[in-house]
């Protein structure tokens, strides 16, 4: 396997990245600064980053990866119950943080290294070939779960997993060392930290961070600023469409992109399409988790695909299988848009083990070596597969029918009253389930009637997909990556406005 920062060294005096209004860091100063680092690594065995928006995090993260230490990122903001777990389940042996850093009291017993984005020339070994470690299987890093069902587990990922992924990505999107990329995401996560700090380090291109999301910062580094490439997640880019009508900057800025990406949650089809009219731009979107890293993605040159999450990387395999069997029997391969099976998938992109828990491990994979995404999707006849939404929180059964959620939150959004929704089941004595819509109203003071928002969604799906009842909320409530909490929906039922359709 190759090394993972095969630029390194080779891109010297040209730009590596910029964090919000800083200074620009250059290849040859990101290694000076990653090189007198790694020094310090040995024998820690692995590494917590306080993963910041900073030049800081990316120079701790290069310089473990060099020395071939497993980085932990930690969300700055996670609370102190499951900031305990991580730090006591992963046992990092330090703590790598900016200097100016003020680390919560639960990382108080483990040893602080403080990380310097600039070295001087004289002060610091430059790397003039990466010394990376040479094993594909040898731990890169360790991303913690959200959570949802249970403690936080730990999603150990090889360099092969990080390498495979990230080049199936650069021959899909046609990446490369000429592109700059933009994005606010954080970096505690697989899609601000792999795909957003790794992935342009290791093809020698540019990475402008904006610090944090802001429309203004979208308009100015894609437009004067030189950008190729957006990253984003679904409210960024919902955001972006709500000003594009009035910000011509914007408008121009999109236009003039080579690559709209956005991921970690459904892009809802009326984003897609207010942002195409108004650029003449397409949004792609991609399909990964932090077990897989990436499985799919509509490659680019493909035309709008709204809803879609692409076909297959290279060499990743995707299977769907029917929930009542789940080892092979049941493959689904219908290619009709509308059956609906999990995603099982395999390939060099897979996790290696969940830290310290070889029974989940084991219990996440059938025994024929696919992994169950818990995704659940169908194919259209060209293959390209269209995620329905997760089996635990997304899947439907009401009056004998699998429905997804997804297509529903699409149709409601559609409606020109509706600001956001989101979809859940709720159980019901005739049906099964009922279908439950939790809309944001555009007008607070003027929400749309209930009946008509069902006989909405009737009209462009099906009947039986018409929303049993309406509760109204004032926002709906989403995780740091801007995913909609549906636990949290049920959890909170009692506190919302609650109307039968």
């Amino acid at each position: 396997m190759s090394a993972l920062f095969p630029a390194l060294a080779a891109a010297a005096d040209r730009p590596a990245l910029r964090f919000g209004a800083g200074p620009t860091t250059t290849y040859a100063e990101l290694a000076r600064a990653a090189g007198a680092l790694t020094a310090r690594l040995a024998g820690t065995g692995r590494v917590a980053v306080w993963a910041t928006p900073t030049t800081e995090t990316a120079v701790a993260v290069v310089a473990a990866l060099l020395a071939g230490v497993p980085v932990v990122p930690l969300n700055p903001r996670t609370g102190a119950r499951e900031l305990a777990h991580i730090v006591g389940d992963s046992a990092p042996g330090a703590v790598l943080a900016g200097p100016g850093d003020a680390l919560p009291d639960g990382l108080a017993e483990v040893p602080r290294i403080d990380v310097e984005s600039s070295v001087a020339e004289t002060d610091g070994p430059r790397v003039e070939e990466p010394t990376e470690p040479s094993d594909p299987e040898a731990p890169a890093l360790i991303v913690y779960t959200s959570g949802t069902t249970g403690p936080p587990k730990g999603v150990v990922l090889s360099r092969r997993a990080v390498a495979a992924s990230l080049d199936a990505l650069a021959e899909a999107w046609a990446w490369t060392g000429d592109d700059v990329l933009v994005h606010g995401l954080p970096l505690f996560h697989v899609h601000g930290l792999v795909l957003g700090v790794i992935g342009p380090l290791r093809r020698g291109g540019e990475l402008r961070h904006l610090g944090g999301f802001s429309v203004e910062g979208v308009a100015k580094e894609l437009g004067d600023g030189g950008g190729t490439m957006l990253f984003g997640v679904p409210t960024m880019y919902h955001r972006i469409a709500e000003a594009l009508p009035h910000d011509p900057a914007l408008v121009r800025a999109l236009a003039g992109a080579r690559l709209l990406v956005s991921g970690s949650a459904a892009l809802p089809v009326p984003d897609h399409e207010r942002i195409t009219a108004a650029t003449g731009r397409t949004v792609i979107e991609r399909y990964g988790m932090s077990e897989t890293l990436m499985n799919t993605s509509v490659p680019v040159g493909s035309g709008p695909r709204p809803g879609s999450v692409g076909l297959p990387l290279r060499g990743v395999e995707l299977r769907l299988v029917y929930e009542d069997d789940e080892d092979g029997g049941g493959v689904v391969d219908a290619r009709d848009g509308e059956t609906i099976g999990e995603v099982q998938v395999r390939g060099p992109n897979l996790f290696s083990a969940y830290l310290n828990r070889p029974e989940a491990t084991a219990a996440a994979f059938t025994g024929d070596g696919w992994f169950r995404t818990g995704d659940m999707a169908v194919r259209e006849a060209d293959g390209f597969v269209r995620l329905v939404g997760r089996r635990a929180t997304d899947l439907i059964k009401s009056g004998g029918y699998k429905i997804g959620a997804g297509e529903i939150e699409n149709a409601l959004l559609d409606h020109p009253e509706v600001r956001e929704a989101a979809v859940t089941g709720a159980p019901d004595p005739d049906l099964g389930e009922r279908i439950v819509a939790w809309v944001v109203p555009a007008d607070p003071d003027r929400p749309p009637a209930p009946d008509a928002l069902a006989a909405h969604v009737a009209g462009l799906l099906a009947p039986h997909k018409r929303p049993r009842e309406v509760r109204f909320l004032a926002a709906l409530p989403r995780n740091d990556m801007g995913k909609i909490l549906k636990k949290a929906l049920a959890e909170n039922a009692e506190d919302s406005e609650a109307r039968r359709g």
